[in-house]
């Protein structure tokens, strides 16, 4: 087992590893050590008088570990936001790692950040492949920027210090268009590695710098034909002194898009409402054009107005029979275009229309307790719904109740014929017909028969049962089978 440290091979003896940063602390409730190096995460339990072995959790393979924050807490609460959850395929369940500090959560964001730090790197080494010198290079600029994180750390006394803007992988992980710093990054290092894999003399093996180099590294202009200044690049190692790079334009693009979303992310923060009535008062408000549409198709669909559900019907029939569809829909979105840059042009110099909304009546506490039992109470029921409506399935599938369960069979056969017969322009023109026909005048009375007898015929169906076990009763039975 071996780790770099700054570009140095550090080969573990038994216990002992050089640490690049060392923290007591909580690891499912046992405390110890926390030993973080640039390959991986070790966890020391504490003993009577020494550290058991170290667990070592992985940060260079791709495992698809996940760093994240984590809320503990006693008997399985989740009270105190001061951990950092590790997880990957190699670990059959996460580890929690806990910081204890008496106010705030400094130290986790810390470690948080850190650990991160590490992953990030790792992972920008695997997706583009990075060996080598450029390997070694990728690493030195995470542990630089750790070790620099740590120095602010000790020096400062404040302690809202925003750790990832300190960290280049998690900023760049963070940023908008930072996989873009990223990849150009990886590319400066590939050319950087195959200029200096060009340098190196074959027959003695040391590494040599042309004439050209060297006077370009000083800043001379050479081999340009130009007599105008400003047309001819003054190359400066791998840069050109007026001319931006390309990691440069990168960074440029990305601080520009940050700051587009900084400003959206302000309004975000400046709508946002407490309590459930509120909430649900401006999503009612947001949804009222959705809300009417659904309502003017119900009425459609019920031949509330028969001479609009006539000519409806009539109009979708025809586009349905052409194959127009897709060119109504087209037509639908380019409508929706046009209303939006007509309303731009409209709406230049006027303020900004604010949504109004209707605020709800406060309420207490015991109202708002019983608001809360009321909407669990409705989850509850829609859940147990959907577990009888699963359960008859299921009935049905097994053939518990052999009548229905045939007539499904013969429903299912029917149904497949006629997606391997029908053109599909044919049976969406069915269906649609089916749904709008059902309520008019001529099939009203049908239609509520054959919804009572479908009904009937649901209730008639028995669920599968259900056998409630314990996990030990669940481990019982495995043991029993073995």
């Amino acid at each position: 087992m071996m780790d770099y440290i700054f570009g140095i091979k550090i080969v573990h003896k038994g216990d002992w590893l050089y640490p690049l940063q060392k923290r007591t602390l909580l690891c499912y409730g046992t405390v110890g050590r926390l030993i973080l190096t640039d390959h991986a995460l070790y966890f020391e339990a504490l003993r009577v008088v020494s550290y058991d072995k170290p667990k070592r959790y992985d940060l260079s393979d791709d495992l698809n570990q996940t760093v994240k924050p984590e809320l503990t807490g006693p008997w399985g609460t989740r009270l105190f936001d001061k951990a950092v959850l590790y997880k990957s395929i190699s670990l059959s369940e996460p580890a929690i790692i806990e910081f204890p500090e008496l106010k705030g959560h400094t130290r986790r964001d810390y470690w948080l950040a850190v650990i991160r730090e590490i992953l990030y790197v790792h992972r920008f080494i695997n997706k583009f492949h990075i060996n080598g010198i450029e390997k070694d290079d990728a690493l030195s600029k995470a542990i630089l920027g750790i070790l620099r994180v740590q120095a602010i750390q000790e020096i400062s006394s404040s302690s809202t210090v925003c750790f990832e803007s300190l960290l280049m992988f998690n900023l760049c992980d963070q940023l908008p268009g930072g996989d873009l710093i990223l990849e150009t990054l990886a590319n400066m290092s590939s050319s950087r590695g195959v200029n200096w894999g060009n340098n190196i003399v074959a027959s003695g093996g040391m590494y040599s710098i042309s004439a050209l180099t060297t006077v370009s590294n000083l800043g001379v202009m050479f081999g340009s034909s130009s007599n105008n200044p400003s047309e001819a690049g003054l190359l400066v190692g791998e840069l050109a002194v007026g001319e931006m790079s390309s990691l440069e334009r990168a960074v440029k693009e990305s601080r520009e898009n940050y700051k587009k979303v900084v400003l959206a992310q302000e309004t975000v923060n400046g709508v946002k409402a407490d309590g459930i009535d509120t909430n649900l008062a401006v999503m009612k408000e947001l949804l009222l054009p959705v809300m009417e549409v659904g309502k003017w198709l119900l009425s459609l669909v019920y031949w509330d107005d028969p001479l609009k559900s006539l000519l409806f019907s009539l109009i979708s029939t025809f586009i349905i029979f052409r194959g127009w569809l897709g060119y109504t829909l087209a037509l639908t979105l380019v409508l929706i275009a046009i209303f939006m840059v007509v309303t731009r042009f409209c709406n230049q110099g006027r303020p900004l229309v604010e949504l109004k909304v209707m605020a709800p009546p406060p309420m207490n506490t015991m109202e708002q307790l019983l608001a809360v039992q009321n909407a669990i109470s409705q989850a509850e029921q829609l859940v147990q719904d959907g577990n009888i409506v699963l359960l008859k399935f299921r009935a049905l599938l097994l053939s518990i109740f052999p009548q229905a369960s045939d007539r499904f069979a013969a429903l299912l056969v029917f149904m497949a014929l006629i997606l391997a017969l029908v053109p599909s322009k044919y049976m969406l023109l069915v269906v649609f017909l089916e749904t709008f026909m059902r309520y008019s005048p001529l099939r009203k009375a049908s239609t509520e028969r054959w919804m009572r007898r479908l009904r009937e015929w649901w209730f008639s169906i028995p669920a599968a049962p259900v056998v409630l076990e314990t996990q030990r009763q669940k481990e019982q039975d495995a043991k029993k089978r073995k």
